[in-house]
């Protein structure tokens, strides 16, 4: 079986809504089209960028329809399933099979309380046998213990084709990566690392802030699959100083920050779910000023 489905440059998808919480199809079709004239292979919806977990069901399902909708085939759509309702999940995940989706993607579901390896393994199962689709296991550090072993477990779930590794151990994603002599699907998550990621074998990535820089994110993979080196370490220094200015002014939140930075573009993105609160006007400037000191272009 190949697992290698998916390869290059995926945004994690924001989830543009209004102050009721009704999705605005209309701007994920904008960004999805700005985004994809720029490079980019596909998206990772209703993940943690998409604020998933805080939003509805029904939101989310409706998002996962927009998305495959504006696609239309231009790029893969792999929709988050993970919910703290495992009901939800299973409900989201065959939402997904019925819409179309590529491929489905979940965190562990520890949400809260610390699951079992063994019930790690029953749960991934059973989103695999609900949505027949690829299934991407999302790794972060939510996952104790040997992330290797238990990916070699979850590799055996029929269905099961790899991870979004969004962990800053790239030693373990090396040994991820060498399972089954490589037939594995590794996708790296930290935005900030991305060339990291993909000197530890990563077959792409998916992040955060490229819904803003989907140019230099595809530019970066490009140079790195061309074997220029430092022209990617050039252009991920270049996303890290933006980076770091988005990461500042959202205190913690980046989906706020990037939500704000895609209005100052143009786009219809909405803000980040409350209770996270909108910036006001001083912050917007603030925020807008020192993107541009750090070399960000606002120009679609």
């Amino acid at each position: 079986m190949e697992r290698i489905l998916f390869r290059g440059v995926m945004p994690a998808l924001i989830t543009p809504f209004d102050g009721e919480r009704n999705l605005k199809t209309g701007a994920v079709k904008a960004l999805m089209d700005f985004e994809l004239s720029r490079g980019v292979r596909g998206f990772y919806i209703n993940g943690s960028t998409g604020e998933g977990p805080v939003l509805s069901r029904a939101l989310r399902m409706s998002m996962t329809e927009a998305a495959v909708d504006a696609a239309a085939g231009r790029g893969v759509v792999i929709d988050h399933v993970g919910a703290p309702d495992f009901t939800d999940a299973l409900a989201l995940a065959k939402n997904a099979r019925e819409s179309g989706v590529d491929a489905v993607s979940s965190l562990v579901p520890n949400f809260y309380f610390q699951n079992t390896a063994d019930e790690i393994v029953d749960y991934y199962k059973r989103i695999a046998e609900a949505s027949e689709k690829p299934v991407l296991v999302y790794a972060t550090p939510m996952i104790t213990g040997d992330v290797v072993d238990l990916m070699e477990r979850l590799l055996g779930i029929e269905g099961v084709i790899g991870c979004k590794f969004t962990r800053y151990n790239y030693y373990e994603m090396s040994l991820v990566k060498m399972l089954d002599h490589g037939n594995v699907n590794v996708i790296n998550g930290p935005d900030e690392m991305l060339l990291a990621g993909l000197s530890m074998g990563a077959d792409g990535g998916i992040g955060s802030t490229y819904n803003l820089m989907p140019d230099r994110f595809s530019a970066l993979y490009d140079a790195f699959r061309a074997g220029d080196l430092l022209k990617a370490r050039e252009i991920q220094y270049g996303i890290n100083r933006v980076i770091r200015v988005l990461i500042r002014h959202g205190k913690g939140n980046v989906v706020k920050t990037v939500k704000e930075a895609l209005l100052l573009m143009g786009f219809d993105s909405g803000y980040a779910a409350s209770p996270a609160r909108p910036f006001g006007p001083e912050e917007r400037d603030a925020l807008k000023k020192d993107l541009e000191e750090a070399g960000f272009d606002f120009r679609i």
